[in-house]
């Protein structure tokens, strides 16, 4: 089945979902901001702690459903006589509902600015490997 892939997530993150079920994230970094941005409540997405540039067939993962997603814009004004400065950062928050543990068949598309899409199959905790 085909998923979007949020990679580089920590593997304590993604022992804690295991565990809990039910975790909010926060995503900051570029690419798995965009790959958020493709996806609806309801919708399922792979999560991996491998890199980008490692991602491969094998490559193991948690399958997750989105609860809810948010996205937030921050702005930050600095000042004085001299200057203003205003920065602002996006951030994607998506509450995730822990699914089950999954294996990337194929990777289908990771280009720079568009989500990561990914081929895999749900494991069970019978196969060893």
């Amino acid at each position: 089945m085909e998923y979007i892939a949020l990679t580089g997530i920590a593997d304590s993150l993604i022992e804690v979902l295991k565990k809990h079920h039910l975790r909010t994230l926060e995503i900051r970094s570029p690419q798995n901001f965009v790959g958020v941005l493709g996806l609806n409540v309801g919708d399922n997405v792979l999560l991996t702690s491998t890199s980008l540039q490692d991602l491969m067939d094998g490559t193991q993962g948690l399958i997750a459903k989105v609860v809810q997603k948010q996205i937030s814009v921050h702005s930050i004004v600095n000042s004085n006589d001299f200057y203003v400065e205003e920065r602002e950062s996006v951030s994607a928050r998506i509450q995730l509902q822990c699914r089950c543990m999954a294996r990337v068949r194929n990777v289908i598309s990771s280009e720079l600015g568009k989500p990561i899409r990914v081929d895999a199959r749900e494991i069970s905790c019978y196969e060893a490997r």
